[in-house]
């Protein structure tokens, strides 16, 4: 089986490569690796370039923002299983990619998702925040739940099927797309109970209170678009549960494995 990784960057010089080390380190073989950078100014693409021995496809030109250049490497992936790692992230352990692959083999499975490590910007062994999740029930969308998006991997063939990343959500691409798959077409996923990423803190969505309050409206339009009702609950339990995640001592277990 071939996972096809994608790596959005731009401009990312800083730390694309920690990402594509931890990508050379993995002890999977069967890999695709799409590198698609959005037109770089800085010495990104030149560092790519010391990776060719496994970087598969490498596009650069200007793109509509993250998602778009998903969405560009999704068309591009041959892969029978697709996920993302972009330029602030790097896998937790050279078993990562096994991981995912072992779980694929049961062929019932459709998307697998694991635990995710938020690290510091300047020192990758001091923990932030820790997203830990649980065995699938896609009733917990209602509760706020969504799998860490650093961590999902999904049958290509879904992406063919159900569509790729709506570019009309500019923060909340990734929840809407796993509200889609999971909930709305009740594809079966499978936890994986491993700290599969670190993601170095300051993403898009999380940058601010007004990007976080932003998100937290395109999150209610993610249900509505496709067809599900929430509960009167569901929009606010998901930002509280991910403020669990920094406090873990402040709210009982439940509210803290999202």
């Amino acid at each position: 089986m071939k996972i096809s990784v994608i790596t959005s960057c731009y401009n990312s010089e800083q730390t694309i490569r920690a990402t594509l080390d931890s990508l050379r380190a993995q002890d999977y073989l069967y890999i695709e690796l799409i590198i698609v950078d959005g037109g770089s100014e800085d010495k990104t693409m030149t560092i790519v370039e010391e990776y060719d021995d496994i970087v598969s496809i490498s596009v650069s030109e200007p793109d509509g923002g993250i998602y778009d250049a998903l969405n560009k490497g999704i068309n591009l992936a041959t892969g029978d299983v697709i996920g993302f790692l972009h330029s602030d992230d790097f896998f937790a352990s050279t078993s990562s990619l096994s991981f995912i692959a072992r779980a694929f083999e049961n062929q019932k499975v459709d998307a697998v998702y694991g635990d995710l490590d938020y690290v510091d910007r300047l020192n990758e062994e001091k923990i932030i925040r820790q997203w830990r999740s649980k065995e699938f029930d896609k009733t917990l969308f209602y509760s706020g739940w969504m799998p860490a998006h650093p961590t999902f991997y999904l049958r290509k063939s879904h992406y063919q099927k159900f569509g790729d990343y709506d570019l009309s959500f500019k923060q909340s691409a990734d929840y809407e797309l796993m509200l889609r798959m999971l909930l709305k077409h009740d594809l079966k996923a499978k936890y994986i109970p491993e700290v599969l990423v670190k993601m170095r803190v300051g993403g898009a969505s999380n940058i601010s209170l007004t990007n976080r309050w932003n998100a937290n409206k395109e999150d209610a339009r993610a249900w509505k678009k496709n067809g599900i009702r929430a509960k009167a609950h569901t929009r606010w339990m998901k930002p509280l549960s991910k403020l669990a995640q920094y406090f873990k001592w402040l709210f009982p277990k439940r509210l803290i494995d999202r």
